[in-house]
């Protein structure tokens, strides 16, 4: 590692990394979109035209996983700063898998609402169902940008690029990807008691 890349990975006079008061400053505005979509479903419902329906079992199971997720990805940070960097790449990649898994298990989960007639748009479709699908559809796409976060910090670890010296990419990818598994489990938990 040079020079310059010590320098870039080192906190600034002001005390936090630009490229952490980005990372923040993302993460306030999805915040803020949520918070958005979630006052929407509330006031909606209570407007009327509103088609109660089950969750699918499936959520549970996605849930589970993406605390798995996070749970590696703490790992890799642990691992990370005390330079185990085998188990640090180890726990990266677990983080992907698990991360892939719980995406393909929101498909799922469309099926399953497919299944129980619970569409997102057209002629049967009810808001209901179309607020459940922008709510789980827009946080797999800030999953999706979380997932290839972490094959960059992979990429990193791979070249022994993320060490006990060099903690900025690792510290960015746990913070965000904990951030969307604590944003998953709030959304579950909101549909769950909202439903």
């Amino acid at each position: 590692m040079n020079t310059s890349e010590l320098i870039a990975d080192k906190e600034t006079s002001l005390g936090t990394h630009p490229k952490r008061l980005i990372l923040i400053l993302l993460i306030f505005s999805i915040i803020m979109m949520f918070a958005a979509f979630t006052s929407g479903y509330i006031v909606r419902r209570d407007e009327g035209n509103w088609r109660e329906f089950d969750l699918p079992a499936s959520l549970l199971f996605n849930s589970i996983v993406i605390l798995l997720s996070s749970a590696a990805m703490q790992w890799a940070y642990y691992s990370a700063k005390h330079d185990e960097v085998k188990r640090a790449q180890t726990g990266l990649l677990l983080t992907l898998v698990l991360g892939i898994v719980f995406l393909f298990g929101q498909v799922h989960s469309w099926g399953d609402l497919v299944a129980g007639h619970t569409f997102f748009g057209g002629a049967d479709a009810n808001p209901s169902g179309s607020f459940v699908y922008v709510l789980m559809g827009v946080h797999a796409f800030h999953l999706v940008t979380g997932l290839v976060f972490v094959a960059l910090v992979l990429k990193r670890s791979l070249n022994y690029q993320v060490h006990s010296r060099a903690m900025l990419s690792i510290g960015n990818a746990a913070i965000y990807w904990h951030f969307l598994g604590g944003l998953w489990l709030y959304l579950y938990l909101f549909l769950l008691l909202n439903h």
